[in-house]
């Protein structure tokens, strides 16, 4: 027998979630992540690197606890947001008998965290208006344990309507976890749903320090749920999952002058993507500007595959949807700094 053969079949039959990295590219301009054009500056102690970290660092919970104005017993902090999909998994859905709903086309992750733990996927596709069919995820309620919903959606930008959200809720009670990915909320942070978990105790939140602030590399994310489930999350997860430097620059990050330099960043980039977008939609070559509600658009080209292959000539890496449903020929484009949004409108106006 193989090592190969030696791993779980779900694992030999799975194909690994493609990131951003793993894709690749060859160029000098990168717009395929939904990474921000910039970082910031952070200090670092070293001095307690020789002691392993807090599970939960205190300074890190009480700050977005602070921010994102829950107590702070309602806080799990993780490895990234993609740990939080992961350890909700494991945590409410037993192998071989579980599943999960999603709503395609969506985030990748939670199809690929499903996949590996052994458990089921119910896919309801967006409707016709890119929401969630609430009615069909409903009619699926018993045979879920976990649905989730992204918002904004990733890739399309499309925000969850609160009316349908709280009728899913009200169903969902005792029945299913419903999970809004709130990895872009900075970006229309009018639009979150924590104003909801105080009412509906099978609600959580997923967060993260990843987009708005500018710290992909640091893999930083957040749950956000009633206390009983965050309870029951700190049974699963690892005993060191938030590594010293990462807990000291996310409570920088989430200091006061932290959170104005987010701002202020998300700022600069809605005024971009605004701007990309406008000019976007009077180009001859495109056909559809997505909801503009993340750090993105996702764009839908006349000419799809010929413009992506145009863009990584020019050195300029995009991500290319042509092959999720119904986004044939879309593409999307992560807003960077001006000088990155000029490029991609200097070879969107080239000859083809």
């Amino acid at each position: 027998m193989s090592v190969t053969q030696l791993a779980r079949k779900q694992v030999q039959a799975l194909t690994p979630y493609q990131s951003a990295r793993r894709i690749g590219g060859q160029g000098h301009i990168w717009l395929n992540a939904n990474e921000a054009a910039d970082s910031g500056e952070y200090q670092l102690d070293c001095s307690r690197l020789n002691r392993y970290p807090e599970c939960q660092p205190p300074q890190v919970v009480n700050a977005y606890a602070a921010y994102a104005g829950v107590g702070p017993d309602h806080i799990l902090v993780t490895r990234g947001g993609d740990e939080g999909i992961e350890l909700l998994i494991r945590t409410f859905c037993e192998p071989g008998q579980d599943n999960i709903v999603l709503c395609s086309p969506t985030y990748g992750m939670y199809a690929i965290s499903a996949e590996t733990n052994g458990v089921g996927i119910i896919d309801v596709p967006l409707n016709s208006e890119r929401q969630p069919d609430f009615d069909g995820i409903i009619a699926k309620l018993d045979n879920a344990k976990i649905v989730f919903l992204c918002s904004p959606n990733n890739p399309t930008g499309d925000l969850v309507d609160s009316k349908g959200l709280c009728r899913l809720l009200e169903a969902a009670e005792g029945r299913a976890l419903v999970v809004v990915d709130e990895a872009y909320i900075e970006f229309c942070p009018e639009f979150s749903q924590a104003s909801l978990l105080a009412d509906y105790p099978q609600l959580v939140l997923i967060r993260t320090l990843s987009k708005a602030f500018g710290l992909a590399g640091l893999r930083c994310g957040f749950t956000l749920a009633n206390p009983e489930v965050i309870g029951l999350l700190l049974k699963v997860i690892a005993p060191y999952p938030i590594p010293e430097p990462v807990a000291q620059i996310a409570a920088q990050a989430l200091s006061e002058q932290g959170l104005a330099t987010m701002r202020a960043r998300v700022a600069d980039i809605n005024q971009l993507k605004a701007s990309l977008a406008e000019q976007l939609r009077q180009h001859a070559q495109v056909k559809e500007v997505f909801a503009p509600n993340g750090n993105y658009l996702l764009v839908r080209f006349r000419q799809g595959a010929a413009l992506f292959s145009r863009m990584a000539k020019a050195g300029i890496i995009l991500r290319d949807f042509a092959s999720r449903p119904g986004l044939a020929d879309c593409i999307r484009i992560t807003i960077g700094n001006q000088a990155e949004m000029d490029a991609v409108l200097d070879v969107l106006q080239q000859e083809q």
